[in-house]
Formats: C-alpha cells, structure tokens, sequence
C-alpha cells in the first residue's frame, strides 16, 4: 500500500492530553512498519509527521523523562 493510501485508511487517535474546545489537538496513528504519523487535528487533509519505529520510541521517551519541557 502506498503512503498516501495508508494515511487515508489508518485509525487516527486524539491526544489524551487535547482539549473538547478545539484548541491546540494533535493525532497519532500507527502505520505499517512500526512507523507513526502524527496529525493535526484541525487539519485533517493537512500534512503528516512521520516517525520511523526507533524515531517514535525516542521521541515517547523523551515526553516521559522531560526532554521537552
């Protein structure tokens, strides 16, 4: 499947972290490969950030010890 088809066909999740009145929301769906996309949520049609699996754990890792405080 090309990107652009798997982009359109994957199950996109809001951040827990978003809020109910449409403010600053992000999306994240887990493609195929262990990769991630993350969206934003107002822009659905927009572009996609793509994280390769190594990417992905790195970038979880460093939310949970702080790195981006």
């Amino acid at each position: 499947m090309d990107l652009n088809r798997e982009l359109a066909a994957a199950t996109w999740t809001k951040s827990t972290r978003s809020s109910s009145n449409g403010g600053n929301c992000v999306e994240v769906a887990r493609l195929s490969g262990g990769r991630h996309a993350v969206r934003d949520s107002k822009n659905t049609t927009g572009p996609a950030l793509l994280f390769t699996a190594p990417q992905w754990t790195t970038f979880i890792n460093g939310i949970k010890t702080g790195d981006f405080d």
